[in-house]
């Protein structure tokens, strides 16, 4: 309960979770922590997301820690 009642606390001061999954590898809001060979994702879009980002007002306070999608080879 008192994390839920935190987490609509922030919200409301402007922390926003960064959507990572599936976007294109951006270096502002993203940090590659590895390659993940894939044929799921395109290459360069996030295909592993290993600890959330987080924006306050549009304002970075955390990158989130992913993998990048690279080709699978065979």
């Amino acid at each position: 309960v008192a994390y839920k009642q935190l987490l609509d606390v922030l919200k409301k001061m402007g922390l926003t979770e960064i959507e990572a999954l599936g976007a294109d590898f951006n270096p502002n809001e993203h940090e590659a922590i590895t390659q993940v060979p894939t044929d799921e994702f395109e290459v360069d879009k996030v295909a592993l997301v290993a600890q959330k980002g987080y924006k306050l007002n549009d304002r970075v306070v955390r990158p989130a820690l992913v993998g990048v999608a690279k080709e699978k080879s065979e």
